[in-house]
Formats: C-alpha cells, sequence, structure tokens
C-alpha cells in the first residue's frame, strides 16, 4: 500500500459514515441495487467524502476483496459441492425419515427440529426446506393437526444451523472477517444453534395450538421416496460430521504437545478446507458413486452447486472492503470510542448492529458482512480472545437472523410454501425467527460473560 499522509477530522470520518452508511440503505431499500455494487458504492462514498487520496481508497479495496476472500471462497465452494451431493443422494430424506421413526408421530416436532439441524449444515437452507416440507405436509394429513406444529420446527432447525453451524457460509464468513479459527466457532455454534431450534421447537407447539394451517392446495402429491435407493442413516451422519469433527480434533493438539509426529498430521487434516475436501470426496464415492452416479453426472451437479456462491462472495468480499476502508480511514477507533462510552459488551453491539441492518434490509448476509465489518474495524477486537470473537460471531449470527418480514425473500418463500397469509406468517415464521436468533445471542452473551 502507497504510504500517504491522511489526517481527516473526526467531524469529517463521521459525516463520511453516516452519508455512506445512507447511500447503502438507499441503493438497497429504495433502488433495489444488487447488495455487492451497492456496498462497494458506500465504501467508495465513505473514502471519498473523508477525504482519502484516491490512490489510498484503490488500494483498501483491491486489500479487502484480497484478504477476505481469500480466507473463504474455498469453504463456500466445497460446502456448496459437498451439500449438493448429500441433496441428490437422498441424504436429506434418509435423516429425515429415520428422525421421525425413531420419535414416533407424537415426537415429530422434535424429530424435525433435528433433522433441520443436520441437514442444513452442509446444504442451504432454501433446498433443504423444499427437500423436507413434504414430510411436513404428510405428518400433517396423517394428524390433522396444524401444519406449523410441523413445518415451524423443521424450519427452527434449518434456520438454528444455518446461521450458527459452520460449514454454512453465514458464521463462516463472519468468522474470517473477524480473524477467528473455526474451531471454536463450530463448538460455540453448535451449542448456540441446539438452543435455538428447542427453543423454536418449544414455540412452533406453542402457535400451533392457537392457529390452525391445514397443508396448502397442490396440484399433484409428491412423489413416494424409494427408500431402497436412499443411503444409510449412519454413513449420512458420519459423512455430515467428517469435517466438524477433525477441525475440533486439529486443537486437541495444541494442549497434547506429546503427541510428536500426529500433532502436524491432524492439523494438516483439520484445516477447515483439508477438512471439508476430504468430506466432499468421500460424499462423492460413498453417496454419489455407489448410488449410480457417474463422475460426468456428479461434476455438472458440483459445477451447479457454485452459481449461488458468487453472490456470497462478493457480499462477503465488499464487507471486508467496508471493513478496511472503515478501520484504514480511522472510522473504526471513532466507534471504539463511541462504543467505550456506552460501557456495552462488544457481543451487545455486534448483534444490535447486525439486527439494525437485517430489519432496515432484509439480506442476513449483508448484515453479517455490514456488522462483522464495522465490528472487526474497532481497536479493541483485535486483542480478544478466539472465545470471545467465537461468542461476536454467534451475536453477528444472531442480530442477522431476526424479524424476517416482507423485505426478506425467505419471508415469501414460507408463505407461498405453506398457503399463509402475511398476518399468519408474521405470527409463526417472523416471530420464531427472531426467537432463533435472541436465543442464540443469549447463549452467546451469557458465555462471554465467563471468557
Amino acid at each position: 500500500m502507497t504510504d500517504v499522509i491522511f489526517e481527516p477530522s473526526t467531524a469529517r470520518l463521521i459525516t463520511a459514515a453516516l452519508t455512506g452508511f445512507a447511500i447503502l440503505l438507499l441503493l438497497i431499500i429504495k433502488f433495489k441495487f444488487q447488495p455487492f455494487i451497492a456496498i462497494l458504492l458506500s465504501a467508495l462514498s465513505i473514502g471519498l467524502i473523508a477525504g482519502m487520496p484516491t490512490n489510498m481508497i484503490v488500494d483498501i479495496v483491491y486489500k479487502g476483496m484480497g484478504q477476505t476472500l481469500q480466507g473463504i471462497a474455498l469453504l463456500v465452494g466445497l460446502g456448496s459441492m459437498f451439500g449438493a451431493i448429500l441433496e441428490i443422494s437422498g441424504g436429506a430424506e434418509r435423516v429425515a425419515l429415520t428422525m421421525t421413526r425413531r420419535f414416533g408421530v407424537d415426537k415429530a416436532p422434535w424429530a424435525l427440529g433435528i433433522t433441520g439441524l443436520v441437514v442444513a449444515t452442509p446444504v442451504f437452507f432454501d433446498a433443504g426446506l423444499i427437500i423436507l416440507i413434504p414430510l411436513a405436509f404428510s405428518l400433517t394429513k396423517q394428524t390433522k393437526k396444524s401444519l406449523l406444529l410441523f413445518v415451524l420446527p423443521l424450519l427452527s432447525g434449518l434456520a438454528a444451523a444455518h446461521a450458527f453451524v459452520p460449514p454454512t457460509p453465514g458464521p463462516i464468513l463472519v468468522a474470517n472477517i473477524l480473524g477467528v479459527e473455526l474451531a471454536p466457532v463450530i463448538g460455540l455454534g453448535l451449542i448456540c444453534g441446539a438452543a435455538a431450534m428447542i427453543v423454536g421447537v418449544i414455540y412452533a407447539k406453542f402457535i400451533a395450538a392457537k392457529i390452525d394451517v391445514p397443508v396448502p392446495e397442490i396440484r399433484e402429491e409428491p412423489p413416494l421416496i424409494d427408500e431402497s435407493k436412499l443411503p444409510s442413516f449412519v454413513t449420512v451422519l458420519t459423512i455430515i460430521l467428517v469435517p466438524l469433527f477433525l477441525i475440533l480434533l486439529s486443537n486437541v493438539t495444541a494442549i497434547m504437545p506429546s503427541w510428536g509426529f500426529i500433532a502436524p498430521v491432524l492439523n494438516f487434516l483439520g484445516t477447515p478446507f483439508v477438512a471439508l475436501l476430504i468430506a466432499t470426496l468421500a460424499a462423492m464415492f460413498i453417496l454419489g458413486v455407489r448410488n449410480g452416479y457417474s463422475l460426468t453426472e456428479l461434476e455438472k451437479v458440483m459445477s451447479s452447486s457454485l452459481k449461488p456462491t458468487g453472490m456470497i462472495l462478493l457480499v462477503t468480499a465488499g464487507g471486508g472492503v467496508l471493513r478496511f476502508m472503515i478501520q484504514d480511514s480511522g472510522l473504526g477507533n471513532i466507534i471504539g470510542d463511541g462504543v467505550a462510552a456506552t460501557a456495552l459488551p462488544l457481543v451487545v453491539i455486534a448483534f444490535i448492529i447486525a439486527a439494525g441492518v437485517r430489519i432496515a434490509l432484509g439480506s442476513a448476509t449483508v448484515a453479517m458482512t455490514m456488522a462483522a465489518g464495522i465490528v472487526a474495524a474497532i481497536p479493541a477486537a483485535a486483542d480478544l480472545s478466539p472465545l470471545y470473537l467465537a461468542c461476536m460471531v454467534m451475536a453477528i449470527a444472531g442480530g442477522a437472523s431476526v424479524c424476517s418480514h416482507v423485505n426478506d425473500s425467505g419471508f415469501w418463500l414460507i408463505k407461498s410454501l405453506c398457503g399463509m397469509d402475511e398476518k399468519t406468517t408474521f405470527k409463526s415464521w417472523t416471530a420464531m425467527v427472531t426467537v432463533l436468533g435472541v436465543t442464540g445471542f443469549l447463549v452467546a452473551l451469557i458465555i462471554s460473560l465467563f471468557v
């Protein structure tokens, strides 16, 4: 980066920040700009209004893009391919069928919640919902109870895993921007995700007793699942847990120095992208080839799965640019001083920022990237322990999950699939996902108090 003397006034920096954030909100809410373009224009506006030299602004953009994508591109790409294989192999259906049979009809809401939590770890939220919602329809018809009793627990598990548990993109991108390793994020994410799912199932039972939602009329019944072609439950669960286990196991070597030559091997295998690569290869041959898919067919499926990752990676990189623009301009120090003056813990500040952006813009990805970028630019964040930073990741994930409403595409997807009106969707989905986000945040906050 070119060495340039840059010493703007505090008033000018604050003006630049407020104007830049206002431009971001206006572009996305009013003019419906693509989020990456809006974030990039916002970051450039902050730099220009603050009076930064143009060559310095360009250097910051390159730095933000490069350093952010360096840590996340491999993980998001491999995670997408891993999830796609699980989807086409019928692994998600196998988990759902096994869980509901083990729990029985009376405890089916709990089975669906756990199923959602397991399946959404490698599979995108939307895909998991579309694959598994026919099971909720079937249980509703069988029991003559409200659809909410079955679909909301499924949604609670899917949403909790998608928000809190790597290798889903959200917590990975926040951890990358905050510079924290994935092992503590995975451990804490499992705790926060499980707690959020449990509270979500409880809320589902509560609201289902008050609102009777029938199965929506559909033109044709979903095709029957040929269980003889599905992989075994143990196989699917083992493959899903492989990357999580390897990443967590690699951290054991830090407290077991006597392991000698084993430690470097475990450290290598536990490198997040290596762990995900191993899981993806296992899924290719165990769930794919052994189930009759050729390598050519798998290549097409895996390539197709990469299409939605472009937006995720660009928005994430935009968050990195915003982070370094705030940090290198000196805004990070001003925000840090303001946070210190409030006497609120950084975990709380992180949640509030993410929740505010989520409510305003609707996009959980944008909310996560903006909140992570702003918090990472605060000087005090550099001195925090890995576990406290993991708590901040959970707080941001929780804030970015709350209040899914009319500006969120997920709101309309769930309304449409379940055949509900807007009022019922607010009372069920919006309220439940808010409970999930707040629960995950509160768990992280409590743990942060002891770090």
